[in-house]
């Protein structure tokens, strides 16, 4: 009877090349597929990296101001449109120098610094730019949308870190491998995809990273706080009613943290005592800042005030994803390139689909 020899490392190599296969196959359906939808998400990442400069261009009025936050017209605003579902206003500021109001309703509305008054107001069915933040954030389905673009950024994660394991060559090949050929078409378009993912990889990571710790803010923070420290402070709760002095106010808050920018203060509701400024303190990335103030309803009295650059590590990793995602980091430089990562996944997508195409009509 004869007898069979299997080599040394035969069913390694075999196992090996069964899970290439299997992963190039997930690699090449679920990126058209999931990869798709991924793209048109990023793509539109890419124009809301410009959202304020396309708003002032598409608007010129909104920046025909100066920018002054006056208490007066900080209350003839909140009391004319407070029954209206206004929720929370930024202050005016050099980037756009106007009242910026938020509604409930997922709306927003201009007023001129002035007197208070209705220069615009837009909703994703009436403005393409904040369409576009929708469909960006919640695929213009709610809450279950958000879901679903949770486990579509999970899945682009997982397609990433495939594409990754797959391009990985032997030792001394790593510049060979990163080579970019004009032809044939089924090269270049292998090589067009392959290094421009690897290329540019860390910054694809870090984007989609961010934007899937965006939806699942709780849980990262949660992560993040947990290995490395810090916490979130509760708010105070006050009750309370009665005719708030403005102008007090926002002088009390802007003097709370010392060096820091007021940007933004909600709308108090019926009964709560305490108002609620946000503002960014020296040091902070993100661009309204997480630092927080707390007063009373006279405006007269400070309740607390948060430091988010004095918390400890974890927190400070927590509130860095919003930033990052962004581009608020590194100025107009890191600006231009998350808009340009932005545009990565859909020339993933072409490249993968016309390599896989000439492939199929080669073979």
């Amino acid at each position: 009877m004869a007898t069979v020899t299997i080599a040394p490392g035969a069913g390694t190599a075999a196992l090996r090349r069964r899970l290439r296969a299997t992963l190039s196959w997930l690699h090449l359906w679920v990126g058209l597929s999931v990869g798709t939808l991924f793209a048109l998400v990023s793509l539109a990442g890419t124009v809301l990296v410009f959202h304020t400069d396309l708003l002032r261009w598409q608007h010129p009025q909104l920046a025909q101001h100066a920018p002054v936050a006056d208490g007066r017209v900080l209350a003839a605003v909140i009391k004319q449109w407070q029954p209206h579902g206004l929720r929370s206003l930024d202050l005016p500021r050099a980037e756009l120098p106007v009242w910026q109001g938020y509604f409930q309703d997922g709306s927003r509305a201009y007023f001129a610094p002035e007197d208070g008054a209705l220069l615009l107001r837009r909703s994703h069915h009436d403005d393409a730019l904040l369409w576009l933040h929708e469909w960006h954030v919640e695929l213009l389905g709610g809450e279950t949308g958000k879901e679903v673009l949770g486990v579509v950024g999970w899945v682009s994660l997982a397609l990433v870190l495939i594409g990754l394991y797959l391009w990985w060559p032997k030792r001394g090949r790593m510049l060979a491998q990163l080579k970019v050929f004009t032809g044939p078409p089924v090269r270049r378009w292998l090589t067009w995809h392959r290094s421009s993912g690897v290329m540019l990889l860390p910054l694809l990571v870090l984007a989609t990273f961010t934007g899937t710790g965006m939806i699942y803010s709780k849980g990262f923070g949660a992560v993040f706080m947990g290995a490395f420290g810090g916490e979130k402070p509760t708010a105070p709760e006050v009750k309370g009613d009665g005719l708030v002095d403005w102008t007090q106010a926002l002088a009390h808050a802007r003097d709370a943290l010392p060096g820091a920018e007021l940007h933004r203060v909600s709308v108090p509701k019926a009964g709560d005592g305490a108002l609620a400024f946000r503002s960014q303190a020296s040091g902070e990335w993100h661009p309204v800042g997480r630092s927080t103030i707390h007063l009373d309803r006279s405006g007269a009295q400070r309740l607390q005030v948060y430091d988010a650059t004095a918390n400890r590590l974890g927190a400070r990793m927590s509130d860095a994803i919003y930033p990052l995602h962004i581009g608020a980091v590194g100025g107009s430089v890191m600006k231009w390139v998350t808009a340009l990562v932005g545009l990565l996944p859909a020339f993933l997508l072409a490249t993968g689909f016309l390599f896989w195409r000439r492939r199929r009509r080669k073979g």
